[in-house]
């Protein structure tokens, strides 16, 4: 990867789940499907066709092509509102029931910013649309997001520049993930342990240490 190469937005979502997890997909190309990806890709069938419609004015853009030049960001907007009042209000789709997880508002943070950009207006805010409980929370694309925004696309910009794989988390949020198989997040673990107490008994000239 060269420095102007553009970041999938959909990265930042894994990153913030588990670098490891965004490592394995973006760098590694490597992916594994289980009920929670499958849930989350019939979720977005409900918006993956281009096209729009008016309604009561309001124009909705479906499958909206994004990117962002200052960003380094790439990818596309499940859903976006154009208000008769001017307002650009981006909508993520997502499985599950209604609440807050970081990952996902940083991909609409994401996508707000590119709009920004593209259109030159500002998106103050957007909403993620959970399916399960058919309903919408509204999320404020605060200073705080758009910061964790470029920082996040900077760690993951760095990571495929230098083709290193992120460490595993082995923790709880492994129990979900659908490439947990490929990670082996105890075995690497286990392994890194070992390597961290044989460097803590032995010298680097293979003695004993006092």
């Amino acid at each position: 990867m060269t420095d102007t190469d553009p970041i999938p937005i959909s990265a930042l979502q894994h990153w913030a789940y588990c670098p490891r997890q965004c490592g394995l997909i973006h760098l590694e190309q490597a992916f594994a499907d289980n009920i929670h990806t499958a849930r989350g890709q019939a979720v977005h069938h409900l918006v993956d066709e281009p096209g729009y419609e008016l309604k009561a004015g309001v124009r909705v853009e479906r499958a909206l092509p994004l990117w962002s030049d200052r960003l380094g960001l790439i990818g596309k907007a499940d859903l976006v509102e154009f208000h008769p009042d001017g307002t650009i209000f981006p909508v993520e789709f997502k499985h599950g029931r209604k609440r807050q997880k970081v990952h996902d508002d940083l991909q609409l943070a994401a996508q707000a910013m590119c709009l920004e950009d593209m259109l030159g207006r500002p998106v103050p805010k957007g909403a993620i649309f959970h399916a399960s409980s058919h309903r919408r929370r509204e999320v404020a694309i605060t200073p705080a997001l758009r910061q964790l925004v470029i920082e996040t696309a900077g760690a993951i910009r760095a990571m495929l520049t230098s083709g290193e794989l992120p460490p595993p988390v082995n923790d709880a949020r492994c129990k979900e993930c659908s490439l947990k198989d490929i990670c082996q997040p105890e075995a690497v673990a286990g392994r890194d342990s070992l390597k961290r107490l044989a460097q803590e008994l032995f010298s680097p000239d293979g003695e004993v240490k006092p």
